[in-house]
């Protein structure tokens, strides 16, 4: 199964056993589908409950923040994560607020799916990761989608949060199987917090440890690959479903590397790197060492976007010079 089928399938369980759920996004119904074809099939077998909607995110966010605050359930679907900057105010001043604003908690239980990430040729403002502008907003929940992590378990945990939450969804990972990884690596299924653990040999110390979020797993297993045979470097991966909060077991080793494909700055990589510091500081041989993509806009041209975007040859080259310097 490919992460879109898993995706699709999630989601046709989810609206069958939730007679309250409503999803909501521009072209979503068939024969359409949504612009990655996520929601096929949804309209057709619930067709008062998957609505298309004009193209309007600050609206489309607000219905289901409405529905959400009235006691129902909600997802919405951004047609590209770039997008969601016009769903902020009804997300920030609206939606994460209700949960506690007026007295008493209030269940918010709605999901916005904001596809993101570059790697598809669609230019600087269709390929943006814009996860750490939503970073740090109480009542808000940040998940991103995993290869390594069945989609059904992510939107049970999120609606049991009850609360808005913003499920990021890598683009070129909608092509991707489920559960794969290169050899001589191995899989780990997720830990209690959702997190995957891919490593070599997991009784035996790494040189060092590497968290990722799903997008960009790929890369980063693909990484550690080349650091394996050309320079025998052993990496242990982590890949968390769950952004924000975030939470981690790090596993033994004493040096920590972030990966995210977004801009340096105020990122979720620096998150990661406070808990980790706040916890492990006095194990670790230096500060955590953050891996970004370049200070740039994304541009269309094919060569031109892997020269901007983190890439395998990124993270080899990073936690190679780190590690050997």
């Amino acid at each position: 199964m490919r992460v879109a089928e898993n995706l699709n399938a999630a989601l046709h369980g989810l609206l069958e056993r939730t007679p309250d759920l409503h999803l909501l996004g521009e072209d979503v119904t068939d024969p359409y589908g949504g612009a990655f074809r996520i929601t096929r099939g949804l309209s057709t077998r619930f067709p008062e409950r998957v609505l298309s909607t004009p193209i309007s995110e600050n609206a489309i966010t607000g219905v289901a923040a409405g529905l959400a605050l009235a006691g129902e359930s909600a997802i919405v679907e951004i047609m590209f994560g770039d997008f969601a900057t016009l769903a902020f105010d009804q997300l920030v001043n609206f939606a994460a607020k209700s949960v506690s604003m007026y007295g008493s908690r209030v269940p918010m239980r709605m999901v916005v799916r904001c596809p993101v990430g570059g790697g598809r040729g669609y230019g600087p403002t269709h390929s943006q990761s814009l996860q750490k502008h939503f970073l740090g907003v109480p009542g808000l929940a940040l998940y991103e989608v995993s290869p390594f992590r069945d989609n059904a378990e992510v939107f049970a945990e999120m609606f049991a949060r009850q609360e808005p939450c913003v499920l990021f969804e890598d683009k070129v990972l909608y092509t991707r199987p489920m559960y794969q990884v290169p050899a001589p690596f191995r899989l780990e299924q997720p830990d209690g917090r959702g997190t995957a653990r891919v490593s070599l040999d997991a009784a035996a110390e790494p040189d060092c440890v590497v968290i990722a979020a799903g997008g960009v797993a790929e890369r980063t297993l693909e990484a550690m690959r080349s650091l394996l045979l050309e320079q025998e470097i052993v990496c242990t991966l982590l890949v968390p479903s769950r952004l924000y909060p975030f939470e981690v077991e790090l596993p033994p080793g004493r040096q920590v590397f972030v990966v995210e494909e977004g801009t340096a700055g105020g990122t979720w990589g620096a998150e990661v790197a406070h808990v980790i510091h706040s916890a492990h500081w006095g194990r670790l041989d230096r500060p955590v060492t953050l891996v970004h993509s370049a200070d740039s806009v994304i541009p269309t041209a094919p060569h031109l976007e892997r020269e901007v975007l983190v890439s395998a040859g990124t993270i080899h080259r990073v936690i190679q010079e780190t590690l050997r310097g």
